[in-house]
């Protein structure tokens, strides 16, 4: 086999949440540890849409590789919509030579019933090593069997008998294939460089770099949160600003209707932040709305201790005191909940090993702090300070309790 064959790979990029488990699935370590050494194994050259070298938007090598590529991986994996739609285009384009794969949660819709989809077990934000060697295993025999047989997989073709494959006709266009020389550098490459930057704390720079990649692929939920983020951590020109900057480009995610968390914990971010700087009651609202949406979507910690915060922010200022009570009462209700979910992680046997469990344990000591419960409050706080790398996070932390114990203080219930 010649190694310029073509693997064209259909995925989301980074950390997806699959909602119908609230699963965090880290799409990036299916692709490098199991379909890219797969198809190179196999004798292809392996190309994500964000490895493309391209000088204008993704849509036309995406389209050319579509219909051009020796073979196509899609991977359904939190039921991502453009990936199906993608999946079909390729249905539609060619009979033959196109793999669709799934992590084993996935619940497809029944049109893609009809399509043999592999399943591989994903842990969440990383791989096993024996099941991304097993898995890596069976591509490599089904992209060697595909090519061999040439049998139709396309439902399309399988159903419409005779339906003849379309041909493009050469027009000298420039069709941007994948390495060209002259051409700019990949999309992948410029989101990896931007997040590279928003983890030193260099916004504006990761900015600018994120701008860039939301010129290439207008329309990609991931680029555009990355954005938000960078936008209003940079604080440029003026907080705000920043701040003002940010809820625009978030809010092209429509956080109203969304449900995905990461959109609405940016929105909640964001909103809570202006509400802090601009003491206008509507963005405390939305903040709320926001949080509350994801925490439920989600039933994750982080969604619920800012939740559980920001009802205390607003019973404190709530002038009916049958209301501040109601938000008061709500506000320890979440806190429960997330103790719960807090500790199911601590206990967990491989919580050592996970990259937020500073934030786990914090978690837990903000909320003790809360509810009254001091035993327990510095039990955690004894262990989070042992865990933190940064003084950031204890400053953050601590900065957040003083905030907390203000708010307590004019609670509804010392008035009682």
């Amino acid at each position: 086999m010649k190694r310029n064959n073509k693997c064209f790979v259909i995925m989301g990029y980074g950390i997806k949440t699959d909602l119908s488990t609230g699963r965090e699935l880290n799409l990036d370590k299916t692709y490098k540890n199991i379909i890219k050494p797969a198809a190179e194994e196999a004798g292809l050259e392996c190309i994500r849409a964000d490895e493309v070298k391209h000088s204008g938007t993704i849509d036309v090598p995406m389209y050319n590789l579509l219909i051009n590529a020796d073979v196509v991986i899609a991977d359904l994996s939190t039921n991502n919509s453009n990936a199906f739609y993608e999946l079909g285009v390729r249905h539609a384009l060619r009979p033959k030579t196109t793999i669709a794969i799934a992590e084993n949660d996935l619940k497809p819709p029944f049109d893609v019933d009809h399509t043999v989809i592999r399943k591989y077990e994903h842990l969440g934000k990383d791989i096993g090593y024996d099941e991304a060697l097993r898995f890596k295993n069976e591509l490599i025999d089904t992209i060697k069997v595909i090519l061999d047989t040439q049998e139709i997989d396309s439902p399309v073709y399988t159903y419409l008998k005779g339906l003849k494959p379309p041909t493009i006709e050469e027009t000298g266009e420039n069709t941007e294939e994948p390495g060209s020389d002259g051409l700019k550098d990949t999309l992948g490459n410029i989101i990896e460089s931007a997040i590279r930057h928003l983890d030193k704390d260099e916004f504006i720079e990761a900015k600018s770099l994120l701008k860039h990649a939301n010129t290439i692929d207008p329309n990609n939920e991931y680029i555009l949160q990355k954005l938000a983020l960078a936008t209003y951590k940079s604080k440029y020109p003026s907080h705000i600003e920043a701040l003002k900057e940010a809820l625009e480009i978030v809010e092209s995610l429509n956080p109203e209707k969304t449900t995905d968390p990461e959109t609405l914990g940016l929105s909640g971010a964001i909103n809570k932040r202006l509400w802090e700087e601009l003491n206008e009651k509507t963005y405390l609202q939305k903040s709320i709305s926001n949080y509350e949406k994801g925490f439920y979507i989600k039933n994750d910690y982080y969604n619920g201790i800012n939740l559980a915060y920001l009802y205390n922010v607003q019973a404190s200022i709530e002038e009916e005191f049958n209301q501040a009570i109601t938000d008061y009462i709500i506000a320890n209700r979440i806190r429960e909940k997330v103790i719960s979910i807090c500790k199911e992680l601590y206990e967990q046997g491989n919580f050592n090993e996970r990259s937020d469990k500073y934030w786990i344990v914090a978690t837990l000591e903000e909320a003790y702090f809360a509810v009254g419960n001091l035993e327990k409050y510095e039990h955690f706080k004894k262990a989070a300070t042992s865990i933190a790398t940064d003084n950031w996070e204890r400053k953050t932390t601590e900065s957040q309790i003083v905030k907390l114990n203000e708010l307590l203080e004019k609670s509804p219930i010392k008035k009682m």
